[in-house]
C-alpha cells in the first residue's frame, strides 16, 4: 500500500470515491429506490475511507499541520460524511453529537448547530434511549456494528428508522468515535425543503394564526365569566392548552411562599388516571423546573427533553417525564409583572413535534393573562368578604324572640359588585314595646357603610327614650345633616294594648309598608315625609294602624319593587302583592322566602340594588 500513499495515488482514490458517492447519491434520489443497498454501499465506502485514514496515521507521523495530504483528509471526510446520501450522525464514546450532515439535519427538522452537543439519544422517544444507550457502549468497547430499532422525534411527527452504529478511530482522536447511519422505515428518505417562499410563509402564517387562535380562546375564557373563579378559570385554560398544544399540562400555585401543585390534565385514558393521582401528590422540589422558572420568574423551554428528573419525581421516585413519556417540555411563570403566583408547564411526547420558542411565546402571554385574571379573582374576593363582614355588622345577628309575634327578614344583596350596600333592617324593644325598621343610604362603599351604621344604630338608641317615630326620625335627621349622603327609613312602633296591637308607622321618603289582613284583605300603608339628612324642616309621614290576630305587617326596602328584568320592566307593587296573597297563609319566613324567590327570578338574577324585607305577623293570643 505504499503507493496509496503518494499524493497522486490518493488524489486518485478520493476523485473516485467522490464519483462513486455521487452515484450513490443519485440512486438514492431515484422513484422507489433501493434504499438498503445505498446504506449498505455508503458504509462499505465509509469502511474504506477510514481504512485509507489509519494507514495516513500510521505511516505519516508528521501528517499533523497540513500539506497535500491533510487537504486531502478533508476533502475525504467532508466527501463521505457530508455528502452521504443517508442521514449521518457523528458520536463521541459517551454517546454525545459531535457533527450531523444535512440529512440528519433535515431528519429531525433542524439545524445541524443545534443538534451538536446533545445526547443522541435525546432525539429519540424514551422507549428507544435505553436499548440505544447499550448498544452504543457495545460498539465502542468491541467495534462491533450494531443496528437498532428507533423512534426519532421530528419537528412534525416521529420518524420510524433503523440505525446502524459503527466505531470510527479517526487520526487526531483519543477515543474511537460512533457513527450511527440513518434508514428511515419505508425507505423514505428525508428531503430538504427546497426554498419556496411563499409555501415558507404560508406554513409560517399558519402557525402563528393557530396561536393566536389559541390566545384569543383563552382571552374568551377568561372574560366570559361573570364572577372569577380561580380553580374553574384555572382548569379551563389548563385544559384548551391540553388539547391545542400539549399531551400533559401541570399548574403550580404560590401558597404561603410554598410551590404548591395545582392541577395536572393529561390524555383521557384510563391509565392516566393513575399518574394523575401520584404527580398531584407532590409539589415541585428546589432544583425542577416548574420551582426555577417560579423562583427566577423565566421562561425556559427544553425541545428535546436531557435530564428526566427535570420535572421531578412521583412519591415512588419515579422520574415525571418517564411516566409522562414527556421528551419536550417548556414551563412559564404565572406573574402579573410585579409578583410571581405560580407556573404553567407543558410536556409533550412528540407525537407533534417538539415545543419551540412561538409555544413558548404563547403560553407565556397566556401566563400573564392568567396572572391578572388571578389578581383581580384575589382582590374581588378580599373586597366581596370584607363588604360581606361589613354589610354583616350592619344587620341584627339574629332577630328577638318577641312574644305575640312571629317574626321573619331577608337581606338579599347586590349580584354585581363587590361594594357593601346601604340597606339595613331591625327589631328591637322600645320604650313602650317593639320597634321595627328598614332603611336606605343614597350609594354604596364604606362611605354609605358609615352613614347606614348612624341611621340605624341611632334609630334603636332614640326608640329607647322616644315613644313616637315622628320623634325618632326628626332627631336622627339632625344627626344626619351634615353627611352627603341621605336616607329614607320607614319605623314602625308597636304596642300591645288591651283592644289588641297597635302599630305607629313614622316614613321618610321610604316605600310604604303593607298590611296583608287575615282574612286576605291588603292594604298599602300611607307613604309621604322626607328623606333624613336633607333638610332642617324635616315633616315624616304619620299613620298608625290597628291589628288583628293573623294579621301581618310587611316592610321593605325600594330595591324590591324597583328591581327590573331585562327588558328594563319593574317588579312593582302589583307582582308583590299577588305573591303576598298567594303565601299568605304560610309561615312569615316562608312568604319572605317566596317574595325573595319571585324577585330573583323575575329579574333573571340580575339585582342592581339590595333588598331588605322585614315581616311580622299577629299569632292569636292563645298561641302568643
Amino acid at each position: 500500500m505504499a503507493d496509496q500513499l503518494e499524493p497522486e495515488v490518493l488524489m486518485r482514490e478520493i476523485s473516485g470515491l467522490e464519483d462513486r458517492m455521487g452515484e450513490l447519491r443519485q440512486a438514492a434520489a431515484m422513484p422507489d429506490p433501493d434504499l438498503r443497498t445505498t446504506l449498505d454501499a455508503a458504509l462499505v465506502e465509509l469502511d474504506l475511507a477510514l481504512a485509507a485514514l489509519r494507514t495516513l496515521t500510521s505511516n505519516q507521523p508528521s501528517f499533523e499541520g497540513g500539506g497535500a495530504a491533510a487537504e486531502a483528509e478533508r476533502r475525504v471526510l467532508r466527501t463521505v460524511f457530508q455528502d452521504a446520501p443517508v442521514p449521518l450522525f457523528l458520536l463521541d464514546r459517551h454517546g454525545d453529537v459531535r457533527r450531523v450532515n444535512q440529512h440528519a439535519a433535515v431528519l429531525l427538522g433542524t439545524s445541524p448547530g443545534y443538534v451538536g452537543g446533545k445526547p443522541f439519544t435525546v432525539f429519540c422517544d424514551l422507549s428507544s434511549r435505553a436499548a440505544l444507550r447499550s448498544q452504543l457502549a457495545a460498539v465502542v468497547r468491541t467495534g462491533d456494528r450494531q443496528e437498532a430499532e428507533v423512534r426519532f422525534l421530528g419537528k412534525k411527527a416521529p420518524v420510524n428508522a433503523m440505525v446502524t452504529l459503527a466505531r470510527a478511530g479517526i487520526r487526531g482522536e483519543p477515543n474511537p468515535l460512533v457513527v450511527a447511519a440513518v434508514m428511515p422505515a419505508g425507505g423514505r428518505l428525508p428531503v430538504p425543503e427546497q426554498p419556496q417562499a411563499r409555501t415558507a410563509g404560508d406554513e409560517a402564517a399558519a402557525a402563528v394564526v393557530h396561536r393566536m387562535d389559541v390566545l384569543a380562546g383563552a382571552s374568551e375564557l377568561l372574560l366570559e365569566e361573570p364572577v372569577f373563579n380561580e380553580p374553574v378559570t384555572i382548569r379551563r385554560c389548563a385544559r384548551l392548552l391540553a388539547v391545542e398544544l400539549a399531551d400533559w399540562v401541570i399548574v403550580d400555585l404560590a401558597h404561603q411562599g410554598q410551590l404548591r401543585r395545582q392541577l395536572v390534565l393529561g390524555p383521557e385514558e384510563d391509565r392516566c388516571n393513575e399518574i394523575i393521582q401520584a404527580l398531584e401528590a407532590v409539589d415541585p422540589l428546589p432544583g425542577t423546573l416548574p420551582y426555577t422558572v417560579h423562583a427566577t420568574r423565566k421562561t425556559a423551554v427544553h425541545a428535546h427533553v436531557e435530564d428526566l428528573d427535570i420535572l421531578g419525581m412521583a412519591a415512588d421516585g419515579t422520574s415525571a417525564c418517564a411516566m409522562m413519556g414527556a421528551t419536550s417540555v417548556l414551563s412559564v411563570p404565572i406573574e402579573d409583572g410585579q409578583t410571581g403566583m405560580g407556573t404553567i408547564t407543558l410536556a409533550s411526547s412528540g407525537e407533534n413535534g417538539p415545543f419551540d420558542l412561538l409555544d413558548l411565546g404563547l403560553v407565556q402571554r397566556l401566563g400573564r393573562y392568567l396572572a391578572l385574571v388571578i389578581r383581580a379573582s384575589r382582590m374581588y374576593r378580599r373586597r366581596t368578604e370584607a363588604a360581606e363582614a361589613l354589610q354583616s355588622s350592619l344587620l341584627p345577628r339574629a332577630l328577638p324572640t318577641v312574644p305575640g309575634l312571629e317574626l321573619a327578614a331577608r337581606y338579599t344583596a347586590v349580584t354585581t359588585g363587590a361594594e357593601v350596600g346601604g340597606d339595613f333592617y331591625d327589631a328591637f324593644e322600645t320604650a313602650t314595646g317593639w320597634g321595627f325598621a328598614v332603611g336606605d343610604v343614597s350609594g354604596k362603599g364604606e362611605d354609605a357603610a358609615a352613614v347606614t351604621a348612624t341611621a340605624r344604630h341611632g334609630i334603636r338608641l332614640l326608640s329607647r327614650f322616644k315613644n313616637e317615630p315622628a320623634e325618632v326620625l326628626t332627631m336622627v335627621n339632625q344627626a344626619l345633616l351634615s353627611e352627603d349622603r341621605f336616607v329614607t327609613a320607614l319605623l314602625a312602633n308597636l304596642e300591645f294594648q288591651d283592644a289588641g296591637p297597635t302599630v305607629t308607622l313614622g316614613t321618610a321618603g321610604h316605600s310604604p309598608a303593607i298590611v296583608i289582613r287575615a282574612d286576605g284583605v291588603v292594604r298599602t300603608a300611607a307613604c309621604g315625609g322626607q328623606p333624613l339628612g336633607l333638610f332642617d324642616d324635616f315633616d315624616p309621614g304619620v299613620e298608625s294602624i290597628k291589628l288583628g290576630d293573623g294579621d301581618i305587617l310587611f316592610l321593605h326596602s325600594d330595591g324590591l319593587v324597583d328591581a327590573a328584568d331585562p327588558s328594563g320592566e319593574r317588579f312593582g307593587e302589583e307582582r308583590l302583592i299577588e305573591v303576598l296573597t298567594t303565601f299568605r297563609a304560610a309561615p312569615v319566613n316562608e312568604l319572605v322566602m317566596a317574595v325573595e324567590r319571585a324577585l330573583l327570578e323575575f329579574s333573571r338574577g340580575d339585582l342592581r340594588d339590595d333588598v331588605s324585607i322585614l315581616a311580622f305577623r299577629v299569632l292569636p293570643r292563645s298561641l302568643g
